[in-house]
């Protein structure tokens, strides 16, 4: 079994520099393929006034100081950025890199997360960005994932959407390559957009959900699938795991189950403070194994 592997490093409570040692070290080891950040404005975790570095921004720094891995953000919030300003940012990281950029996108935090994430929701209220209804950031969502698409692919178009409407929309230059677009979502209804638009499904894995609660995820989109006349094994399962340091045995055990129920893009999460030549202790430790235990 394939099995491609990727690391987060959320550019939160450190610093730059920290980050750029970790990626330009996984950037010379062959079994990691792709390298991640996040896109929030205000730490999630620990001093929620500590620093935190923008997503975009560095990755378009870690895409000029890279040469190899594929880079992404998982995922960008949909409501952070205007869909076609999003699309020129995302071209812009992707010429930059040479045409590694993976985009990923979903639809960020509603107003029904707020008594369930009040740190999500403290943030949109404090960089002033709209906590739209959840049925309203889907469709927000599907919308974006159709202009992005026709902002790489078209000279030129109009869109005129329920939420967005867009004139004589110009793209130039193209990106290197057309992105995959990786679609962050759990909910029903956010999953038929996995399957309409899709080329990567990510999901957050271990310790947050359980594996069982992942294959029922799995079982929902194919059910999408199914209804859009989509195969769903042109869909890339995906799924983040939290890198637990003090027992990356365990951290193995969980990416092995994920590739016994289909999820062949896995990405380790790192926290910081980050451990010296980690990137190496991540393949020697948890990759190695996972894959033993995957065959």
């Amino acid at each position: 079994m394939d099995i491609s592997f990727g690391f987060k490093t959320p550019p939160v409570h450190t610093t730059y520099a920290e980050i750029l040692r970790v990626w330009e070290e996984a950037d010379d080891i062959p079994e990691l393929a792709h390298g991640w950040l996040w896109d929030h404005f205000l730490p999630l975790f620990g001093d929620p006034h500590g620093p935190i570095l923008e997503g975009w921004t560095l990755l378009s720094a870690l895409a000029a100081r890279t040469r190899r891995l594929d880079l992404g953000i998982m995922v960008t919030g949909n409501a952070a950025r205007l869909p076609a300003v999003l699309g020129k940012i995302a071209t812009t990281v992707d010429v930059i890199s040479g045409g590694r950029l993976v985009f990923g996108v979903g639809v960020g935090a509603t107003a029904l997360d707020r008594p369930r994430q009040e740190l999500a929701v403290r943030e949109y209220e404090a960089y002033g960005l709209p906590l739209v209804r959840p049925d309203d950031g889907i469709r927000r969502l599907a919308e974006t994932c159709d202009i992005v698409r026709r902002m790489w692919t078209e000279a030129a178009f109009d869109h005129d959407g329920e939420s967005f409407r867009l004139v004589d929309c110009v793209n130039e230059p193209k990106p290197v390559r057309q992105p995959p677009l990786l679609v962050g979502a759990w909910g029903r209804r956010a999953l038929r957009v996995v399957a309409e638009y899709a080329d990567i499904w990510n999901v957050p894995g271990p310790p947050h959900n359980s594996v069982d609660y992942l294959a029922g995820r799995a079982r929902v989109l194919d059910q999408h699938c199914a209804a859009l006349g989509r195969d769903p094994s042109t869909i890339v399962r995906s799924a983040q795991v939290v890198v637990d340091y003090r027992e990356p045995a365990t951290t193995a055990g969980f990416v092995g189950q994920l590739a016994q129920h289909g999820f062949t893009h896995i990405v380790l999460n790192l926290g910081a403070p980050y451990p010296p030549n980690v990137a190496r202790w991540l393949v020697d430790e948890v990759v190695s194994s996972a894959v033993a235990q995957a065959a």
